[in-house]
Formats: C-alpha cells, sequence, structure tokens
C-alpha cells in the first residue's frame, strides 16, 4: 500500500521583548534560577497582569507579514493543567479569538520547487518556567524565570507532505520572524521550538489518520529525523493490522527514536475560560495601519529585488535571502567590491557557507567580514591569485591571520602572469611526456586535462589558469 504523509507544525516563537507580556519582570536569558520571576510570574494573592504592549505590536507584524486577517478583539484565556513548573495551575493563552486570525500563507522553497503552506492562526500567551533535572540528589529543581516570556504560537494548517518540507516550511518561518525582529530565533536557547502533527493515510483516501504529536523540536536536523522516524513507526503498524495512539511523544536524538509521553489532551481537557483579570485585546484600524507602514523588505520582495538589481538566479536569490543577516552581508560585500554580485553570490553559498556549517556559526558571527572578503574578490578579480589560491588565502583569513592582501604578500602567492615563465613550464612537460602529446595530437583531447594538472602542479597552483590554457594549446598544436 502507498501512504501519504500529513503534517501540520506548531511553533512557539519567544518574542523579544525586555520584560514578561504580563509584568515588567526582565526576559533576559542566562540568569541565575529564579531571580527573573515576580509576583504576577507566580500568580501571588492579589497581583493582577498587565499587558505587555511590545507583545501585541509584534504579534501584529507577523499577522501583516504573512497576510493573515487581525482581529480587532482578541481574548486572553485560562488554559487549566496542573504541572510542576506551572505555578498558576493555568497559562494564560487565546483560543476562540487570537490576534492573528486565518488567511496567512507562507511561501517555502523545496529544492527547485516551491510550495504554499496556509497558517491557520498565531496567538499570544505565556511561557511556563522549566524543570531541572540535575544534580539535586535524586530531586529535580524548578526555575520560574521563563513563566510568563511572551510566546507567539503560529499553527500551520496540515499542508505539509514530509519531512524535508516539514524542515523548509520551519526553516522559512525562522527567517521571517528574524526579518520582522520580533524573535532572536535562537533555537538552543529554546526562543523558537516546533512541536510536529504528524499522521499518515493511503495514498488517496481524504480523511485525515490518527496523529502523534512530537513535542519541542529545536534543531532543523532533529526534526527532520523525529519525523522520518514517527512515519515509518506508523506506516509500520498500520500495515500490521494496528491501530494509531492519539499521544504526545517525544524525539530521543541518542536513539533516533520517538516515544510515548502521554495520551493526547483535546481543547476540553483544558477546561478553557476567559480570564477575568484581562479585557479583551483592542486593535484600531489606524494602528494596524501604522505598524504595516513600518514593516521591513520582507523575502519575497528581497528575492524579488535580488534577481532583478544584482541579475541572480532565482535559487541564488531565495538562498541569500532566507536569513536577514546574509542578505545584508551579500549586498556590503557587493557594494565593497563595486559589482560582481554573481562572484559574491558563489562564495557566500560555498566557501563560506561550509565554515559557517562547520563551526556552528551564524553568518553574524563570521570571523571573515564583508569587506575583508571583497579584498579576497577583489584579487582574484584583477588576476593577484587564481580562484584555487583564494581558498587556501579564505582558511587563513577565516583563522585570523589578517587581509587578503597580508597572507599573500606573506606567503608569496601571487599569480603567475607573466608569460614567458608560463610558457617554461609547459615546454618542460611537453618535453617530458612525448606518448602523452602523441595522444592529444592524435585526437584524444582529454589527455588535455593531464597536461594542466602537470603545469599548476610545477608552478604550485600559482599559474594563471585563462593564459596557461591558452598557451596550452596552441603549444600542443604544435
Amino acid at each position: 500500500m502507498q501512504w501519504e504523509v500529513v503534517i501540520g507544525l506548531e511553533t512557539h516563537a519567544q518574542l523579544n521583548t525586555v520584560s514578561k507580556i504580563f509584568s515588567g519582570a526582565a526576559t533576559a536569558y542566562g540568569a541565575e534560577p529564579n531571580t527573573q520571576a515576580c509576583a504576577v510570574d507566580i500568580a501571588l494573592p492579589g497581583v493582577l497582569p498587565v499587558m505587555n504592549r511590545a507583545a501585541m505590536e509584534k504579534a501584529v507584524k507577523f499577522g501583516l507579514a504573512i497576510g493573515a486577517k487581525i482581529n480587532r478583539k482578541s481574548v486572553f484565556e485560562r488554559k487549566n493543567y496542573f504541572y510542576p513548573d506551572l505555578p498558576k495551575g493555568y497559562q494564560t493563552s487565546q483560543l476562540e479569538f487570537p490576534i492573528v486570525a486565518a488567511g496567512g500563507t507562507l511561501q517555502i522553497q523545496v529544492g527547485a520547487r516551491e510550495k504554499t503552506v496556509r497558517i491557520t492562526r498565531a496567538h499570544l500567551e505565556e511561557d511556563a518556567g522549566k524543570s531541572l533535572h540535575e544534580d539535586f540528589h535524586g530531586m529535580s529543581g524548578i526555575d520560574l524565570n521563563r513563566a510568563g516570556t511572551p510566546l507567539l504560537e503560529i499553527v500551520s494548517e496540515p499542508d505539509i507532505r514530509s519531512a524535508q518540507e516539514a524542515v523548509a516550511y520551519a526553516k522559512a518561518l525562522h527567517g521571517l520572524v528574524r526579518y520582522l525582529d520580533i524573535c532572536d530565533g535562537n533555537m538552543q536557547e529554546g526562543s523558537f521550538r516546533c512541536d510536529a502533527n504528524v499522521s499518515v493515510r493511503p495514498l488517496g483516501v481524504e480523511k485525515l489518520g490518527t496523529r502523534c504529536e512530537i513535542k519541542n523540536l529545536n534543531s532543523f536536523k532533529f526534526m527532520e529525523k523525529a519525523i522520518e522516524f514517527e512515519v515509518r513507526r506508523q506506516i509500520e503498524i498500520l500495515e500490521d493490522g494496528g491501530r494509531i495512539a492519539q499521544e504526545t511523544r517525544l524525539y530521543d536524538s541518542d536513539r533516533n527514536e520517538t516515544r510515548s509521553m502521554r495520551s493526547k489532551e483535546e481543547a476540553n481537557d483544558y477546561r478553557y475560560f476567559p480570564d477575568p483579570d484581562l479585557l479583551p485585546l483592542a486593535v484600531s484600524d489606524e494602528y494596524i495601519e501604522q505598524v504595516r507602514a513600518a514593516l521591513p523588505e520582507l523575502p519575497p520582495a528581497k528575492r524579488e529585488r535580488f534577481m532583478a538589481q544584482f541579475g541572480l538566479p532565482a535559487y541564488d536569490a531565495g538562498a541569500l535571502t532566507a536569513a536577514r543577516e546574509l542578505a545584508d552581508y551579500f549586498e556590503a560585500t557587493v557594494a565593497a567590491l563595486g559589482g560582481e554580485a554573481k562572484l559574491v553570490a558563489n562564495w557566500l553559498m560555498g566557501d563560506l557557507s561550509a565554515a559557517l556549517n562547520r563551526h556552528d556559526l551564524d553568518i553574524g558571527a563570521s570571523p571573515v567580514s564583508s569587506v575583508q572578503l571583497a579584498g579576497l574578490l577583489r584579487r582574484i578579480q584583477d588576476g593577484t591569485i587564481s580562484g584555487k589560491i583564494a581558498k587556501e588565502v579564505f582558511e587563513a583569513m577565516w583563522r585570523g591571520e589578517g587581509d587578503a592582501d597580508a597572507i599573500i604578500e606573506a606567503r608569496g602567492l601571487k599569480q603567475i602572469s607573466d608569460s614567458g615563465a608560463i610558457e617554461k613550464i609547459i615546454d618542460d612537460i611537453i618535453a617530458a611526456n612525448p606518448a602523452q602529446v602523441a595522444e592529444y595530437r592524435s585526437g584524444k583531447e582529454k589527455v588535455f586535462g593531464f597536461f594542466v594538472g602537470q603545469a599548476m602542479k610545477a608552478s604550485k597552483g600559482k599559474a594563471n589558469p585563462a593564459q596557461l590554457n591558452d598557451l596550452m594549446k596552441r603549444k600542443l598544436a604544435g
């Protein structure tokens, strides 16, 4: 039997406000446990929450960016459940009337294919605290610093059909919230985390299968692996005649498997009701237009501009605009170099991205600045070094050995462009390899690569490639 995978993602983006959603307590990451939890956050008797205006603005920004409807009136409700790190015994959230309603979409790129994923809603809520299970002599500790931190929960429609599409969606969403400057996107610190609702159904069947929710995926790599495992698990159960239990599962990265956490709750299990301490959140048309006017250039518009302004192909433009910082770095490098956008794009998507991935760094933490990279590319342009030598120089720049010019000078890497010197190298190689010369002159042109390789080896990679190829062809032709 052929199966179709159906996935919907619920994403929690921590809004980068200075204070919490209903109190003035700080949201800074890394503070000592329980030093940033005030009376409102832990629900001491007599306290009253006050809505953080900045959190509301960031939610409206997001809604406008995805083309969704902004509810002019949204309501906060109490979501009741009991857990050690939830001091109130409930979470303040939104259910019936979220601030961002239906109608939003997000374009994703999966290889060369584009796809639109619909977004059901996005609502404001507060985060819970954190349970710690480290060195407490068999006990757990509770850190309430996160309690009350503002979250925007973004819920997609079940439009996603593979683990690869899920990762593409999560990456596009991650890039968007950073473009909008509403979330720092730091997955290691829990600022951006996803829950994946996964089900399978026979191909061609309309009815959705029973779903399982994989909680708290805070890595794109783990998301892909977790979904792939869960899909295999569900298909195996169904093909063996079993039934899928609706439940919440966790992903164990050490074992590369999902395992059961608890049976899946429904909305009525949480006994939602409107929070009596918070008035409905009213948003005026004038306010919405003010926020809309202040929106930055968003990825789709930037991608189109890069194609028009810099003549980049669609794939390059999409890759370079996926993250705001990468797009800024690209434009700064092109400006410093005075053009050559395609050369810059190739280096950003090639050597620079590879180095960043190797060291698990964002572009903002690159040890090679845009001005330094432009300096290196300028030396390729003017023929001082070859593209191959440039890679060696780049690695030295990455290690902090200085700018391109200083490294080229210190290592004696200047390209040989003296035609006389190159001719001498070619003559020596032709004289030393008469059999290969005869092969080439008999029509076996593939042997040409052998001669170029020998010449580059003899010149220690410094021979000007264009000159070398031209002179080699003329010499071999006799």
